[in-house]
């Protein structure tokens, strides 16, 4: 099930002014090109994941003004009637192109292209941002908790510390495509099909006369999820005491194996070891211990360095707000119009700060796969219209040293940027989350381990083809001498 709402009013209040304006000179039909992409990646990462498309589907969809929107337009008494008139008409007829959820992208490489007319393209920026923004960066930040673990599963735990009902459930539905196993929001499960999960909280087990009779009621009502949270007195002299007693009296006689205890506060590696050696020295083998308490990648990962008997994680604030980096540097940018011949003008946006200079044109990028290894290997970013022998050998500018070059042999080109919408209509069967996922697995796999590190990681090369590193070299000259 998905949310189904039209947001076409969530915009920066500028889209409706330049709209107008388009409309009133004659350029509401131009054919526009802007590309999606971002900046740095966030924590000074190797890379970053796409997450949101989904969203951008419903929104474009739903797109439609309402009498209510006219009217409040119409009260701001400054678009015409005319424009209003169409507006009410409204709907998107454009093209999109964008990588599939779960995708590792890099910087400065398109994750989407939208071609429409002026009017339409230009709206539709505000979401298109927010919704890539948001769950990129959720879905980048949870897959860096994941890989820190270790294959030992990891619950989103972030709800009540998420900025807004949609951080919870949006952040819910990222985190699960980055590979989180589960989430405690009921809703995210409900409405996207990222599992939920949960327990017991503390308060459950101070409202019986004493731990032992709250750990029994819980195993004798929920027998086959029965995990209790032993941290509410005494982790290691009533906790997991009681814990063991409350699964021997109430669960083994039932011939039940499958229970677990969590672990929400204190040195985390040296209570789990001790409530370890305890749940096996109770013939309890298979009780998982499950830890929680304000975790992130950097702890995750020393506490599985320490040796610490956790078998899962739930990370909550810090995974759900991003909070080491919380945001995600997404922007729209013009890169192209098309004359009425059909001629691709291309664009360019130029600053001091060489960093926000944009590639101009209408692009599409391909990812270099190495045949021997499958391992990805490189990003080449040309003009939609180029052709490539990719039999032969590809030279690419080194990120760390744009005066070297490397040569790529025996590599596998794809085209990352997949049809979305055609003139207008659907042409993308949108995936399952957990289609997603899987995808979002494979891809992150046919990363090296160096562009994954936490700390340092190798650059990944992304590099222009001659063409369009001409065309843009070309436009910077040209704007320099104008």
């Amino acid at each position: 099930m998905k949310a189904k709402t039209n947001l076409t009013m969530l915009c920066d209040f500028y889209e409706l002014t330049m709209a107008n304006g388009y409309f009133q000179t004659g350029l509401k039909d131009r054919i526009c090109y802007f590309d999606v992409f971002y900046r740095s990646v966030p924590d000074k990462a190797g890379f970053a994941l796409c997450a949101g498309l989904a969203q951008v589907v419903d929104y474009i969809q739903n797109l439609r003004f309402d009498e209510e929107d006219l009217e409040y337009l119409r009260s701001k008494n400054c678009f015409s009637e005319e424009f209003l008139s169409y507006l009410a008409e409204f709907r998107f007829t454009g093209d999109i192109w964008a990588v599939p959820e779960g995708t590792p992208v890099f910087p400065n490489e398109p994750i989407m292209i939208v071609r429409a007319p002026a009017i339409q393209a230009q709206f539709i920026e505000t979401f298109v941002l927010l919704s890539l923004n948001h769950q990129s960066l959720i879905a980048t930040k949870s897959n860096r908790i994941v890989r820190a673990a270790e294959g030992r599963p990891v619950a989103e735990f972030g709800s009540r510390r998420a900025q807004g009902a949609d951080g919870a459930l949006l952040g819910a539905r990222a985190s699960y495509i980055a590979g989180c196993g589960a989430t405690a929001c009921t809703m995210a499960d409900q409405w996207y099909g990222s599992p939920a999960t949960g327990t017991m909280a503390h308060s459950w087990v101070q409202m019986f006369p004493d731990e032992y009779t709250a750990f029994k009621t819980y195993c004798e009502m929920y027998p086959n999820n029965a995990t209790l949270l032993v941290d509410t007195y005494n982790v290691l002299k009533s906790g997991v005491p009681n814990a063991i007693r409350a699964f021997k009296e109430v669960l083994a006689p039932k011939g039940i194996t499958k229970c677990g205890i969590r672990l929400d506060s204190g040195d985390l590696t040296y209570l789990s070891r001790r409530a370890r050696k305890m749940l096996d020295e109770a013939g309890l083998t298979e009780c998982k211990i499950f830890a929680s308490n304000a975790l992130d990648e950097y702890i995750i990962r020393d506490l599985v360095r320490q040796g610490a008997r956790i078998d899962s994680f739930g990370v909550g604030e810090r995974l759900i707000t991003s909070r080491s980096s919380p945001v995600f540097g997404g922007v729209y940018k013009l890169a192209a119009i098309e004359e009425d011949d059909g001629t691709i003008t291309p664009k360019i946006k130029i600053s001091e700060n060489a960093a926000k200079i944009t590639t101009p044109h209408f692009k599409k990028v391909y990812r270099l796969f190495s045949k021997s290894t499958g391992k990805a290997e490189a990003d080449l970013i040309c003009v939609h219209d180029e052709q490539f022998d990719f039999t032969q050998p590809i030279e690419l500018f080194d990120p760390d040293a744009t005066w070297k070059r490397k040569v790529f042999t025996d590599v596998d080109a794809v085209e990352l940027l997949i049809p979305i919408f055609k003139d207008g209509e659907l042409v993308y069967n949108v995936p399952t989350i957990q289609a997603s996922r899987a995808y979002c697995q494979r891809q992150v796999d046919s990363l090296w381990d160096e562009v994954k590190r936490f700390e340092n990681p190798h650059n990944y090369y992304v590099d222009l083809s001659q063409k369009l590193w001409d065309i843009k070299h070309a436009l910077l000259n040209s704007h320099d001498h104008g």
